[in-house]
């Protein structure tokens, strides 16, 4: 197949955009890729659109990809509108890959796009029970909440506001791997702390104040261990990226030095596993795939991102990318392994804790993470010597896991 690379990407500020209309995110996220990769409107040959809230929250339920770029100078080319959940973003990036290597086009665009924060914050919040079987919403939540069971809930922990039920369900996993492993809520805080602090020096993050462990702890409730800081916030914004082939280098004149190289891409979708076969999850398969494509062993990884809407996130996906055995993914972080100076530096963008979620710009915006640290021009968060990174963002839920996952693997 042929080589793909990134030769732009950009990203907006993730955070709450009040004054700020989506198509106008969109528009810097846009004009900042092309700019990165030297290229015009015109060079592009097809289009990819992530975008979950248009329909719901803005009313755009069809067309969203038509409509937006054609209000950012975007027209006349193919547009393909992606919806994959959380992961959306990401697999219309994997789209774009696998057009070029089709031979369709030689450069291809992926944009994500959000605008989550509106007056009626419950309706925003309603988004997010579209992604599972709405058809079997009390059945899902049983058996997912389920995997708790058998767990101490300390007096206090339970938060009395409202709160989003997957909120109760990334519990229930923190829940399952304490019980299964001996994971602590301290191990699960430390998580939280370490990305709040490389927060610090992300300039796109929407959160940039650093915590303690002690702190996190001491947070506001949402339900047990889960506290405030260790969950994404609602999040506007939008991420794009620029990818050609070596044709595509060519003819825009980008700056090879700076095009970082997509050595893997690979979506997959749950399957009907038990809690009993870990070998089986779908990040786990999805990262060995990625691996066996681009010839590198998890010890060559020099950076990760990876899907923590919660702390617990993290801690999982470390474990199922193989940069941490089964069940210790807590003690890792709490020695530090995953800290910047680590043995392998974990979401130095700060994650969707700090960094924040836009839904369908989250993937992308890990994207861009990597290919700042690949380049080596991530300032105070750099990873020295970085040459390999992987991303993991995954969507939605299905079964005991999630509905889809995207693993990229980049290179210098």
């Amino acid at each position: 197949m042929s080589t793909i690379y990134i030769a732009g990407i950009a990203m907006t500020v993730f955070g709450r955009h009040l004054e700020r209309s989506l198509d106008d995110l969109a528009r810097e996220a846009l004009e900042g890729a092309l700019k990165d990769a030297n290229c015009s409107r015109q060079d592009l040959g097809i289009a990819f659109y992530a975008g979950m809230t248009n329909g719901p929250l803005q009313g755009q339920i069809s067309i969203p990809g038509q409509v937006v770029f054609s209000k950012i100078g975007i027209e006349g080319i193919a547009v393909y509108n992606v919806e994959n959940a959380c992961a959306s973003g990401s697999s219309a990036f994997n789209l774009a890959v696998q057009s070029l290597q089709a031979g369709t086009t030689d450069v291809a665009l992926a944009l994500g796009a959000e605008k989550m924060n509106i007056p009626d914050k419950a309706k925003a919040f309603q988004i997010f029970e579209g992604g599972w079987d709405v058809s079997r919403v009390e059945e899902n939540y049983q058996t997912l909440v389920n995997m708790g069971e058998g767990v101490d809930i300390p007096e206090g922990s339970e938060s009395d506001k409202p709160y989003s039920r997957f909120m109760a369900i990334y519990a229930a996993m923190c829940r399952y791997h304490m019980k299964t492993y001996g994971t602590t809520q301290r191990q699960i805080a430390a998580v939280s702390a370490k990305n709040h602090t490389h927060s610090v020096h992300n300039a796109f993050s929407q959160f940039r104040k650093p915590f303690t462990i002690e702190e996190i702890l001491a947070a506001p409730p949402i339900t047990y261990p889960i506290t405030l800081p260790m969950c994404a916030p609602l999040s506007d914004g939008a991420a794009a990226a620029i990818l050609c082939t070596e044709e595509g280098l060519k003819r825009i004149g980008a700056d090879r030095s700076r095009c970082i190289k997509v050595a893997a891409s690979v979506i997959r979708s749950f399957s009907h596993r038990r809690l009993d076969q870990p070998e089986l999850n779908i990040s786990r398969r999805a990262a060995d795939h990625a691996y066996e494509l681009a010839g590198l062993s998890p010890e060559d990884i020099d950076v990760a991102e990876v899907h923590d809407a919660s702390a617990m996130g993290e801690i999982i996906q470390v474990e199922n990318l193989r940069l941490a055995e089964p069940g210790m993914g807590g003690p890792c972080a709490e020695r530090g392994d995953f800290t910047l100076g680590g043995r392998i530096p974990v979401n130095t963008s700060g994650g969707l804790e700090s960094k924040g979620h836009p839904i369908s710009a989250t993937g992308i915006g890990q994207l861009c993470e990597l290919v700042i640290q690949l380049r080596g021009e991530a300032g105070k968060r750099q990873v020295e010597g970085a040459r390999h990174g992987i991303q993991e963002n995954g969507g939605g839920l299905q079964g005991i896991e999630e509905a889809a996952v995207a693993i990229h693997i980049l290179s210098k």
